[in-house]
């Protein structure tokens, strides 16, 4: 992916204005809709598996609430979840395509394979915008997160806490995501250019599906050939992730744990950072990004040629299209440092939630109270 334009990390809370989010007062309401497709429309989400939580809990119901304040609460939203079955994702799409939905919102569990779909949709006037990954075939934009972006805060993140004693030698084993995920191509590219050359991968995984329980397998892998003692930091893609590798550390035997990254902010991943056991995560603003898709979603079908291009003005290219409008979302390192200014602050999670009765020290000691 090409990126032209330059995002930066920012330590402090992104304050969302969740009733205008997106760019140059690009949200209005839906007066002005085309004759063609008022506001009886049906936008068709597509999202890929539920083992990360934040697809259920954060992206369909801010999607599904923010179509329908668009539309005057009478748009919709029809939601299928694949459970990370890309032949199951095929199928929800052609269904989409002779129910005839109006737009598709596609977070495809493999970015390839569903190419054909997206073209099916396509030939069907069904205009597809992918939403979090970057699929292939002529979709008609792309709204994410800068992804290079986030394996570069990772990276960083990892360097920045070895400190002043890094050597190149020290180890370090990587927890990749799934290799049909066109992310995480971008995350570890993004890590890597952080990492490579400050310290030695000692072992590399692209973790099919994402699953936990293959990064903790991986990771086992690696304490044994690498030895329990020796592993300087741990980067892991996503917070599911970090957690398997952090079982697989424990149950080898280590008590004292090397760094450890994440992504995604779950509410696991931050209790564990409360805790330290895992040293950062990334968070993303899963309302800006959902709410951007659902505007840019009914922005297209409806005609708003003007408050589309102002919410897609980057430019990316996947394997088989270039130059396809896009918005890139920027995000957060995430460490005990800045918990209340995140993920707090901006309601994704409550203090009652964060601090249970295991954390409730921790949380003091931090001011979580």
């Amino acid at each position: 992916m090409r990126r032209r334009i330059a995002i930066s990390v920012v330590a402090s809370s992104l304050t969302l204005s969740l009733a205008g989010c997106g760019v140059l007062g690009a949200t209005g309401d839906s007066s002005d809709a085309s004759p063609t497709k008022g506001n009886d429309i049906t936008v068709g989400l597509l999202l890929p598996e539920t083992a990360n939580t934040r697809y259920d809990k954060f992206d369909y119901p801010i999607i599904k609430e923010r179509v329908a304040s668009l539309t005057k609460n009478q748009g919709k939203v029809q939601y299928a979840n694949a459970d990370a079955d890309a032949a199951k994702q095929a199928a929800q799409l052609q269904q989409m395509i002779d129910e005839q939905v109006d737009v598709i919102l596609l977070d495809a569990v493999d970015a390839h394979a569903i190419a054909d779909g997206v073209k099916k949709a396509k030939d069907a006037g069904i205009p597809v915008i992918a939403y979090d990954r970057l699929a292939e075939g002529p979709i008609d934009a792309y709204i994410s997160f800068d992804n290079e972006l986030v394996g570069e805060v990772q990276g960083r993140s990892l360097i920045d806490e070895l400190g002043e004693g890094l050597d190149s030698a020290d180890k370090i084993v990587m927890m990749n995501g799934s290799p049909t995920d066109p992310n995480a191509k971008q995350f570890k590219q993004g890590a890597l250019s952080e990492l490579t050359g400050k310290v030695t991968i000692a072992q590399s995984f692209d973790t099919k599906d994402w699953k936990p329980e293959n990064a903790e397998a991986n990771m086992a892998q690696a304490i044994q050939q690498i030895g329990k003692d020796n592993i300087a930091a741990v980067y892991a893609a996503n917070d599911g992730m970090a957690g398997g590798v952090i079982k697989a550390l424990k149950a080898a035997g280590v008590s004292d744990l090397p760094p450890i990254t994440g992504q995604d902010a779950e509410l696991a991943a931050v209790q564990r950072i409360v805790a330290g056991e895992q040293y950062m995560s990334v968070y993303k603003s899963y309302p800006q990004e959902a709410e951007a898709a659902a505007q840019m979603a009914v922005a297209k079908v409806q005609g708003k040629d003007i408050q589309f291009d102002a919410l897609a003005r980057d430019r990316v290219d996947s394997p088989t299209d270039k130059d396809i409008p896009a918005q890139l979302v920027s995000v957060v390192a995430l460490t005990r440092e800045n918990i209340k200014d995140t993920v707090v602050a901006d309601g994704i999670h409550k203090v009652s939630e964060i601090c249970t009765a295991e954390y409730k020290d921790a949380c003091a000691e931090l001011g979580l109270q």
